[in-house]
């Protein structure tokens, strides 16, 4: 046997930046972690200083090969999953001239419209655009403003000097792409939220003249657009000379992290799904055309692998559940606060939600804490907790969360199998909440499939950042990742509790009718005093 190659993963989420050393056969030798600075503000500001990632990655860069686990030299290339959706305007020399706008910074909203109405519109967006949008991208601007497409504009309109000094807008990934490598582009999942591209050829991503101009922006202000597997180049002399990496190292186009996930989680085939449950989740497969389902908020987008799309639906908020719960409600002198500032909460969780008999003993917990964006868009949902009796514990409260979540998951799988035409199944279950044995086998019960957890889930990004590489470094294939994809256990449906969720479930999508119009009551007049 070959020794194998060491690649360079890096994961970069809003919370932080993971760096860690990965084989091209995706085994995880090590990494470390740096946590980041959210800076949040009025008027839906959210934003990040993009000198701080670069300050993150080196420091954790240089606390992982500090450990001496290969020698730098050895590390082949370096490639990035990132968070998504998010806006850098760079000068000619690559500096930012601001914050980056991330993906929850909603100050584009009004800019949008303007930009986008009509006098036949949905959301604010004129329904000629929409139709165009979805014929050429397979989606459309989120109105609220939170896309790349909302962000530019508010830099123009509202930060005139800063769009006029504009050389190019990148997204996040780009953005470390050029730090890495000193090339200025976009790859083909990270410019989709700047709504300019034709998809209709997932072999050929490209600008659409039109697009471009309806969009606002001047052409010269985009970057190129690349494939995920392009090979940049080599990396610049900075990391030769911060890092001690060979000159050699190359640097790969990578991902975001939807696209990268889909890739890490092993489930390449044509249909094969993927859950990820991190704060937000989303079911995800690769499919062989571009689709939209708009009643649902569905659609097939351009992806790491170069002949297919990937669908994604996405949830507001998943594991963001259980951090409410514990730092909102659970904060008692019991074992979970011993645990409160360790990592792996679901261990914890665990212990707990095993004591409780599926059904949670009477309660129902609707997730919709912040929203929900499929198989509804409905911003003004709220969460709840329903048939509170007492008779109900802690331990009650804590399961039906878990079951809560697996039962937003199931509404959702729905319209995902009308949408690919095929029985979905079995699922790779991967990201932090996948390390919970008990939410696995809650999942597999509630949605009446095996799911299959994989082994270091938490990792998926990166090991999908470091396939890529392999792949373009022709180190493997994409259709290998099946075989070398590791399973930490298999779930599958346990009768009794699968009869007893599919009660739950009918009285969960009934909540959802019938308390709709009363959160639209209750969250509409308040949110328009917080806009």
């Amino acid at each position: 046997m070959t020794e194998e190659k060491t690649i360079m993963a890096l994961d970069l989420g809003t919370s932080g930046m993971k760096v860690a050393l990965v084989t091209e056969r995706g085994r995880i030798l090590a990494w470390e972690a740096e946590s980041l600075e959210l800076i949040l503000g009025p008027h839906g500001l959210a934003e990040q200083a993009p000198d701080s990632w670069w300050a993150a990655f080196l420091t954790a860069a240089k606390r992982l090969l500090s450990r001496a686990v290969v020698p730098a030299h050895t590390i082949c290339a370096i490639c990035c999953s990132t968070q998504g959706e998010g806006t850098v305007a760079i000068n000619q020399d690559g500096k930012p001239l601001m914050n980056c706008i991330l993906w929850m910074d909603m100050r584009g909203a009004a800019a949008l419209k303007r930009q986008f109405g009509g006098p036949l519109s949905v959301n604010g967006a004129s329904l000629a655009r929409i139709a165009r949008w979805i014929h050429l991208t397979g989606g459309m601007p989120s109105m609220t403003g939170k896309d790349p497409a909302g962000h530019m504009l508010y830099i123009r309109d509202h930060r005139p000097e800063i769009y006029e000094k504009t050389w190019k807008f990148l997204n996040v990934l780009d953005y470390l792409n050029l730090r890495l490598s000193g090339r200025c582009v976009a790859t083909v999942d990270s410019i989709l939220t700047s709504w300019v591209s034709d998809n209709r050829d997932p072999r050929c991503i490209k600008y659409h003249d039109g697009l471009v101009r309806a969009s606002g922006i001047e052409a010269d202000k985009l970057p190129d657009i690349v494939p995920c597997t392009e090979i940049l180049g080599p990396i610049v002399p900075e990391l030769v000379t911060e890092l001690s990496l060979s000159p050699g190292t190359l640097v790969v186009a990578g991902a975001i992290d939807t696209s990268a996930a889909a890739i890490g989680s092993g489930a390449v085939q044509n249909y094969a799904a993927h859950l990820y449950i991190g704060t937000s989740s989303w079911m995800a497969a690769h499919v062989p055309a571009k689709k939209t389902d708009i009643g649902c908020a569905l659609a097939s987008v351009p992806c790491a692998l170069p002949d297919r799309y990937l669908l994604t639906a996405l949830q507001a908020t998943a594991g963001g559940n259980l951090t409410f719960l514990r730092d909102n409600i659970l904060y008692h002198q019991d074992e979970l606060l011993q645990e409160a500032a360790v990592p792996d909460i679901f261990k914890v969780i665990d212990q707990i939600a095993a004591r409780v008999p599926a059904g949670a003993n009477g309660l129902l917990y609707t997730p919709w804490i912040w929203g929900e964006r499929a198989p509804v868009e409905d911003r003004l949902l709220r969460a709840g907790l329903h048939n509170l009796s007492l008779r109900n514990t802690r331990e009650d409260i804590i399961r039906a969360f878990l079951e809560g979540i697996a039962l937003n998951t199931r509404w959702l799988l729905q319209p995902v199998q009308r949408f690919t035409g095929q029985p979905i199944g079995p699922i790779n279950i991967v990201g932090g909440g996948a390390q919970s044995d008990v939410w696995c086998q809650i999942f597999a019960d509630v949605l009446g499939t095996e799911i299959r957890q994989l082994a270091d889930p938490v990792y998926a990004n990166a090991r999908g950042a470091a396939w890529i590489a392999a792949v373009a470094l022709g180190a493997l294939r994409f259709q290998d990742l099946p075989s070398l994809t590791i399973f930490k256990r298999s779930y599958q449906p346990a009768a009794r509790a699968a009869s007893r969720y599919n009660e739950k479930f009918a009285v969960f999508k009934d909540i959802h009718r019938r308390m709709r119009g009363i959160y639209h009551r209750l969250n509409r007049d308040q949110e328009a005093r917080q806009q």
